[in-house]
């Protein structure tokens, strides 16, 4: 049976729980054992599926479909474990769940209440699956002193006490300020977060303390006697370099060994870091540089592109370089020579997206990729994007668009090269959609199966001919104008297995043209790049050669 630790946060948001999870996660894997990690998000939205992501950053796809908060990209790059439907839940899925009981009196007719009935469905869900890991890890949205934060914590309380003592644990993240016209670390804030938790029943057994300057140990003893916590147990968490040194940083301040003790596991095995030490010399000790654009609209907010930037680091580890990113919102060229905004990166990424604003720039971006020859990768709309940039300048179809972009100006505007997805065969039964439903989780969503042509230049990326990746989306390339494109040079490399879905684009005359109607960035790892991000740092590498 799981031992669960759950990781909640004090002070201000964005301190990195999740990045301090996902590294406990390869921590305790190191030392053997076998991880799974969760979010409670308190937000009463049913997922992050419909936001913005100018409100939550970008939305992580899992295997089976779900979408989910982005931390849990956090969890696969650090542990390898595929994150499942199971490990995200919103307080807008709690409540819908107790409601949907109340309707089909489930209830037997009782008032329905925060306590026992959404708590209660809290708990039940931190159960699923606990006999399959060594360690649960459950992060805890938002900060302590949340009022919509408040039933996961007393779900929570509930939960430790009706476990055995000694199977389960608290670990809480706080910030450390440093006064610059003090001159010292204020700990305060600190103390006032652990007060605020012990008040609604938690206390934490573990303190990781975010700041940008060395904690003394004189004010390691002082948090640990005002907090009640062993001083062991204060572990610091400085800035770092790159996000990948978090294991064995924290691994150095002994948060592994402090989590073991506290759960009386001894001897605690040896932990095997090599796979760290490795990623984390490669980050250090590049053999070179290559630049990078990402040409989108959401270019304000970094995590809206997370696992996209993730990947590129994970291709320029595998190729030990350092890919320097730059941001190049597509709305500054969409009637303009996107020539100064592009010249000088040795690769350029279009990513997905929704919605008309930005498209025409990132049109461009493709046409000036193909044109000069620069390594692109287009993703899922960037895919979409190269193939009506393809189809009006080099296929003759000048009015070539998307039935997205005239369904929101509500008129026939283009020639839809692409179009609504309406309906695709998902497992043994086919999917049925119009463009009238919800927004929320009606797209084609999780892994799916394509067939790679032979002597394509996917097929020898990835050294297969059949693979499986993640998609969100719910417009697709229409295969009509296949003959008309691959007549030109562009080669739909990539099918469903049933032929009919578009799934990868490739220009036959281009050292490295390739559109994917998926996201192979949320697969990608730091220990296991995705191939294809492999080979885009690679060929960025030949491009700068070039220069």
């Amino acid at each position: 049976m799981a031992r669960f630790i759950f990781i909640t946060g004090g002070v201000v948001s964005s301190l990195g729980k999740g990045l301090t999870s996902a590294a406990l996660g390869a921590l305790l894997q190191a030392r053997g054992f076998s991880v799974r990690l969760r979010k409670l998000d308190p937000y009463l939205n049913v997922d992050p599926g419909t936001m913005s992501p100018f409100e939550h950053g970008e939305v992580f796809v899992t295997d089976d479909g779900a979408e989910t908060d982005l931390d849990l990209g956090h969890y696969e790059r650090f542990t390898g474990v595929a994150a499942r439907a199971t490990d995200s839940v919103s307080s807008g899925r709690i409540y819908s769940n107790v409601l949907e009981k109340e309707r089909r009196g489930d209830y037997l007719g009782k008032t329905i209440q925060v306590i026992p009935h959404v708590t209660n469905e809290i708990k039940d869900f931190i159960r699923i699956g606990e006999d399959e890991v060594d360690f649960m890890l459950c992060e805890i949205g938002g900060t302590v002193g949340d009022i919509e934060a408040l039933p996961f914590f007393e779900a929570i309380r509930q939960f430790s006490q009706e476990k055995p003592r000694g199977q389960c644990l608290f670990m809480h993240l706080t910030l450390i300020p440093y006064l610059a016209a003090a001159g010292e670390l204020k700990t305060k804030p600190t103390q006032h977060s652990v007060k605020e938790l012990r008040t609604i029943g938690i206390a934490p057994d573990v303190l990781v303390c975010r700041s940008e300057h060395p904690i003394p140990q004189k004010e390691r003893e002082k948090i640990a006697l005002f907090c009640n916590v062993r001083p062991d147990n204060v572990i610091p968490a400085y800035d770092l370099n790159s996000i990948y040194e978090a294991p064995l940083a924290l691994h150095r301040e002994g948060l592994d060994q402090a989590i073991l003790d506290a759960f009386a596991i001894s001897p605690a095995p040896k932990p095997d870091l090599t796979r760290w030490e490795d990623v984390a010399e490669r980050i250090e000790h590049p053999e070179g540089e290559v630049k990078v654009a990402i040409v989108g609209k959401y270019t304000r907010l970094e995590d809206a592109y997370k696992s996209i930037k993730e990947a590129l680091t994970h291709g320029g580890i595998a190729n030990r370089v350092k890919v320097k990113v730059e941001w190049v919102d597509s709305e500054l060229f969409e009637s303009e020579d996107p020539a100064p905004h592009l010249e000088g990166f040795h690769a350029i990424l279009v990513p997905g997206g929704f919605g008309e604003r930005g498209t025409e720039g990132k049109i461009r971006a493709a046409r000036y990729a193909r044109e000069k020859k620069i390594p692109y990768l287009g993703i899922c709309l960037g895919m979409q994007m190269a193939v009506i940039e393809a189809a009006r300048n080099v296929a003759g179809i000048a009015a070539a668009g998307s039935e997205e972009f005239d369904h929101e100006a509500g008129r026939r505007r283009f020639e839809p090269v692409v179009y609504h997805l309406k309906e695709w065969v998902q497992g043994n039964r086919t999917v049925k959609r119009r463009a009238d439903d919800d927004k929320g989780g009606t797209m084609r969503l999780g892994a799916y199966t394509a067939v790679l042509k032979e002597g394509s230049k996917v097929a020898e990326i990835y050294g297969a001919t059949e693979i499986e990746e993640r998609h969100r989306h719910r417009y697709e390339v229409d295969t009509k104008y296949r003959d008309q494109l691959e007549e030109k040079g562009l080669i739909f490399s990539g099918m469903s297995p049933d032929g009919r879905l578009p799934e990868i684009v490739e220009w036959q005359d281009h050292p490295w043209f390739i559109g994917v109607q998926f996201h192979p960035e949320l697969k990608s790892k730091p220990f296991d790049p995705h191939p294809l991000f492999r080979d885009f740092i690679r060929a960025a590498i030949e491009t700068s050669r070039l220069v």
